[in-house]
């Protein structure tokens, strides 16, 4: 069986600009990966060989993932109270809501 190559994002632009590319970089095997920037490329294997050469060399990076950016969606700040606001109801979600029995050490 072939290996596949990962579909690439559809460009309604009729202009010559390249895509938007939004970039990830691991600095350490374990960790989370993080947001460094954005890069131009027509393809996906073009944006993370500049991901490579912009965000890579400044220090330690283990891995790079790169994501179109008409693929990313996102909350806003305007949906912020009511999209984040059912979290603050909820009492018991926080650990001043459980009482610590007796005999049980706490680490401070």
């Amino acid at each position: 069986m072939a290996d596949k190559k990962p579909a690439e994002p559809r460009s309604d632009r009729r202009d010559s600009q390249w895509l938007l590319w939004e970039v990830f970089t691991q600095s350490k095997t374990g960790l989370p990966h993080e947001h460094a920037g954005s890069v131009h490329a027509p393809d996906a294997e073009m944006a993370l060989q500049n991901a490579r050469d912009v965000y890579a060399r400044r220090g330690p990076v283990t891995s790079i993932w790169v994501a179109p950016s008409d693929s990313i969606t996102a909350s806003t700040s305007s949906d912020s109270q009511p999209f984040f606001d059912p979290a603050d109801d909820k009492i018991y979600r926080h650990p001043q809501f459980y009482k610590v029995p007796k005999g049980v050490k706490i680490f401070k």
